[in-house]
């Protein structure tokens, strides 16, 4: 992630034009896009905009799937909103808006680990949110958030559950124990390793994931079980 230290009118313009909406406060933008690790001595940076537009988010979102899937159960209203407001997604969405390489943040950063990388970013995302509400009120909040989060919000990948939780459960239901992950090997640079994690459900052979860090990998091999054993398949989602 690099940081174009854009400030201003200048950084007011090139967020607007990433998102669409028409920015005026340039002090709040700044503060939207910028880490605890730039902000200065006295500048402020995005963590309570963050809070904000964390709750904008949540309602919204919730909204927004309620009236999509008028037949769906709360289970699986929750489990579409949980892969819609997590991390990720909201990464996903400031790369895609080309977002990213304008957040201001310390040198000591740039070569963090991806996981908090993949965290900085929705955080900021979450505080133009915030932004966005307070200039705009909720209705220009909702539109932007459907905008960027309705094609997303119907894939059926949104439904599917939390793969560690759903192997919880059926290792309970087949063995009436739960999962053990151990991690067997680390590779690569501190500031970006691969994990590789066994995951063992007595009773069954165990099954092996990879990613840039441990929840990742032990996402991955919980899904490779889950797929193995016949409990998943690619298509499958939560009912």
């Amino acid at each position: 992630m690099s940081a174009k230290r854009l400030r201003g009118k200048l950084l007011v313009e090139a967020i607007s034009a990433c998102t669409g909406f028409d920015f005026r406060d340039a002090a709040l933008v700044e503060q939207a896009m910028t880490h605890a690790s730039a902000r200065g001595k006295a500048g402020a940076d995005y963590q309570r905009l963050e809070f904000l537009g964390d709750r904008v988010l949540g309602l919204a979102v919730a909204e927004l799937l309620y009236e999509m899937f008028p037949q769906a159960p709360e289970g699986e209203l929750s489990v579409r909103l949980n892969g819609l407001v997590n991390a990720e997604t909201l990464a996903e969405i400031a790369d895609v808006l080309k977002i990213s390489p304008l957040i201001h943040i310390g040198s000591d950063l740039r070569a963090a680990a991806s996981r908090k990388q993949v965290n900085l970013r929705a955080d900021v995302m979450e505080a133009l949110l915030a932004v966005i509400y307070l200039e705009g009120g909720l209705e220009a909040a909702r539109a932007f958030i459907r905008r960027n989060w309705s094609l997303r919000a119907r894939s059926e990948e949104a439904a599917r559950r939390d793969p560690k939780t759903a192997l919880q459960e059926w290792a309970h239901q087949v063995s009436g124990a739960t999962p053990v992950y151990a991690v067997e090997q680390r590779e690569g640079p501190d500031h970006d390793p691969i994990f590789s994690v066994a995951v063992r459900v007595k009773g069954y052979e165990p099954a092996h994931g990879r990613g840039r860090s441990k929840r990742e990998a032990e996402q991955a091999a919980a899904t490779g079980m889950l797929e193995r054993e016949g409990v998943w398949d690619k298509s499958e989602v939560a009912s």
